[in-house]
C-alpha cells in the first residue's frame, strides 16, 4: 500500500487511451490497493488509473467513504435524466467547473476477482462514474465545463466574505 503521484492537467500521460486488464496480477491488485490510498489521502471520490501514471482501465469510486467500488474495464449500458453541478478532478488541483451529466448511469465491469458486476448510480455516484471512464479514454471535465473553470480558493474566499458580511 502506498500514495502515488497523481498525474495533472498537462501531463501526456492523461490524453491516452487505458489498455483493458486481462487477468488479475498480485501487482494490479497492489496498484487498486495503491489508488485507494492515493485516493483517500488526496479527499477525492474516484481515481483513475491513468491519474496515476498506468494506463489500465481500472477506476476506484466511493463517494460515501463505506462503500469502495472497483470497476475494471468498465463500460456504461444505460443512462437517464440530467443533473448539472460543480465537478473537480484530483487532476486538476484548485478548480472547478458546471458539468452536466446524466443523473442515473448503469455500468458493467469487472470486479478485483475479474468476476462480472453491474453498478447503478444516481447524482453523485452517476457522475463520479462518468467522469472517472472518461479518465480511460483520455478525456478530463474540463473538456465539457460550461462557462469558466473557478478557482477553489477564490470561491472559499467569497463565502467567507460572504459569511463574514451577514
Amino acid at each position: 500500500m502506498a500514495i502515488r503521484k497523481i498525474r495533472e492537467m498537462g501531463d501526456e500521460v492523461l490524453t491516452k487511451t487505458c489498455k483493458e486488464v486481462k487477468e488479475m496480477t498480485p501487482r494490479t491488485l497492489e496498484l487498486i490497493e495503491d489508488m485507494f490510498d492515493t485516493m483517500y489521502e488526496a479527499y477525492g471520490v474516484g481515481l483513475a488509473a491513468p491519474q496515476v501514471g498506468v494506463l489500465k482501465r481500472i477506476v476506484v469510486i466511493d463517494t460515501t467513504g463505506e462503500d469502495p467500488i472497483v470497476l475494471i474495464n468498465p463500460r456504461i449500458v444505460e443512462t437517464s435524466g440530467e443533473q448539472t453541478g460543480s465537478e473537480g478532478c484530483l487532476s486538476v488541483p484548485g478548480k472547478h467547473g458546471i458539468v452536466t451529466r446524466p443523473n442515473y448511469v448503469k455500468a458493467v465491469a469487472l470486479n478485483e476477482d475479474m468476476e462480472p458486476i453491474e453498478v447503478e448510480g444516481t447524482e453523485l455516484l452517476a457522475r463520479a462514474i462518468c467522469h472517472e471512464l472518461e479518465h480511460l479514454d483520455g478525456h478530463l471535465y474540463v473538456e465539457k465545463v460550461e462557462g469558466d473553470l473557478m478557482d477553489m480558493e477564490a470561491d472559499d474566499e467569497e463565502d467567507e466574505e460572504a459569511y463574514d458580511e451577514k
